[in-house]
């Protein structure tokens, strides 16, 4: 592998593989220069759509590497209908992933990217592991809170966008620090797996700015009165990099009808034409 490419994490089940292609279809078009390897860790889709997925990668110029997660890893891990195997992947990306792969990029499915990613793989890590951007906008009572009951004083990173210094990472990151926290502190979890990595790595992470690294598309308006009307609908197009659909409503469904809907919905059709019908109800 070039070291000029930009690797890529993701994780998702079957039913997040339209809007993994949306995203995709979004990351390409708008880096057209790059060249991008992207790691699947999954637990079981199946072969023929992994077989289509990598066709799809493949058509778009980008490699993908699947990465079937073997349970043997979760033997001591708490597993439960709220905290399913799944949730550790991202977590566990710097154990899982081989050797070789020394820095990546992990990204939600939720996420439309809508300008060049190179700045933030490029980014100057200054001895973190990590670097991943809290929400700006979300009051400030709302990140104490989170602080106090997860007994930390860093920022309260959302963790749909981190850049990892996987060689960093695995110094630090244990599988039995992440499941006896899990098993210890169960009772406080709210978001589980943001939460663990928030109090094991939050003062392991370089704070970037979510403006333009994780945007979150529920809170243009937040954004808009924060800035003093800087961050409007022509400086999210030019500067915001990542436009994330966080939270319960998601753009490829029909009730959707969030101020990026459009936005959205236009990357839905241009999938579409790549890999037929995009989107899930």
């Amino acid at each position: 592998m070039e070291d000029n490419t930009i690797c890529l994490l993701v994780s998702f089940d079957r039913n997040y593989i339209k809007p993994f292609q949306v995203m995709l279809t979004s990351l390409v078009l708008n880096n057209p220069q790059e060249r991008f390897h992207i790691w699947l860790l999954h637990s079981g889709i199946l072969q023929s759509d992994l077989d289509a997925l990598a066709e799809y990668c493949g058509a778009q110029g980008a490699a993908l590497t699947p990465v079937l997660v073997e349970p043997s890893v979760f033997k001591a891990a708490p597993i439960s209908k709220r905290y399913p195997q799944e949730m550790y992947y991202r977590l566990l990306a710097p154990v899982l992933l081989p050797d070789s792969v020394k820095r990546i990029l992990y990204l939600d499915p939720d996420i439309l990217v809508i300008n060049p990613v190179r700045p933030l793989w490029e980014v100057e890590l200054n001895g973190h592991a990590f670097a991943a951007a809290p929400h700006s906008v979300v009051p400030d009572m709302v990140n104490d809170v989170n602080c106090l009951r997860l007994g930390s004083d860093s920022a309260y990173f959302n963790t749909g966008v981190i850049l990892m210094d996987l060689s960093a990472a695995r110094a630090l990151v244990k599988p039995e620090d992440i499941f006896h926290y899990v098993q210890e502190h169960a009772a406080e979890l709210l978001l589980p797996d943001q939460d663990v990595f928030n109090c094991l790595y939050g003062s392991y992470t370089l704070h970037v700015e979510d403006t333009r690294w994780n945007y979150d598309a529920r809170r243009f308006a937040a954004y808009h009165l924060s800035s003093s009307a800087k961050y409007d609908m022509d400086w999210v197009v030019q500067s915001t990099v990542f436009l994330h659909f966080c939270g319960k409503h998601k753009p490829w469904k029909s009730s959707y009808y969030g101020r990026f809907s459009a936005l959205y919905k236009h990357y839905m059709c241009l999938a579409e034409r790549r890999t037929g019908p995009v989107g899930t109800e």
